[in-house]
């Protein structure tokens, strides 16, 4: 079993996500961690989340979602949103080098000393979140910058292939470097901030439920890897 351990002590941390709500569901507990660490914390998301098969409320997601995004990086404590227009459900037909030049950005302006996002095999089977973790990487070797993915243990995986059919990819307990316990008050809350996604039923929410009070971490990068 992976030993329980805490976060790094980033002063400046750089969520790169591909979705408003991957902000909330996937790495709320942890933003909120670093935050009440305290750590600066941005997010960097790289499409409006337009292409999203739930729509929990009526509305236009290309507005809703943005505004959700807001709402829930208030209760977070995250300090600095940037959301780009990106297309949602396409990321992987924009170039690599494109979007980590745009996270290099963002992360010089915000004096980043780290950046987490979701692993690079994806986690919940969306290549979105896979293009933008390697945008992330791309632009962490050009900065020199560690990286964090958030992941699940394949335990966990295989319950949620097995329930909901969900593609969830994981790792063994050996493949993983950091298991961080946290708080998921403030995490449920931001989650709530976005109705448009939000709704009964989601896997992610069975996911939370399953995971009770940790996350899973894997180190991608380190500084000075090539």
């Amino acid at each position: 079993m992976t030993k329980v351990s805490g976060l790094p002590r980033w002063r400046s941390v750089l969520a790169v996500v591909a979705h408003p709500d991957d902000e909330s569901f996937a790495l709320g507990a942890v933003l909120a961690a670093f935050a009440d660490a305290g750590a600066r914390v941005s997010v960097l998301c790289l499409t409006r989340g337009e292409a999203s098969t739930l729509h929990g409320v009526a509305g236009d997601l290309l507005e809703l979602r943005g505004v959700e995004l807001a709402a829930a990086a208030d209760v977070l404590g995250v300090d600095d949103v940037e959301l780009l227009t990106h297309p949602d459900g396409r990321l992987s037909g924009v170039a690599v080098s494109a979007l980590a030049a745009q996270v290099i950005d963002t992360a010089r302006r915000v004096a980043a000393d780290g950046l987490i996002g979701f692993d690079v095999n994806g986690v919940t089977g969306h290549p979105d979140h896979a293009q933008a973790t390697a945008a992330a990487l791309l632009a962490a070797e050009e900065l020199d910058l560690p990286v964090l993915g958030w992941t699940v243990p394949e335990a966990v995986a295989q319950r949620l292939r097995d329930e909901h059919g969900a593609p969830f990819d994981g790792y063994a307990d050996d493949e993983i470097d950091l298991v961080v316990p946290v708080e998921r008050s403030r995490q449920l809350e931001a989650v709530a901030c976005h109705p448009s996604q939000a709704v009964p039923g989601s896997v992610m929410w069975r996911r939370i439920e399953l995971l009770g009070d940790r996350e899973h971490l894997r180190r991608l990068r380190g500084p000075g890897e090539a």
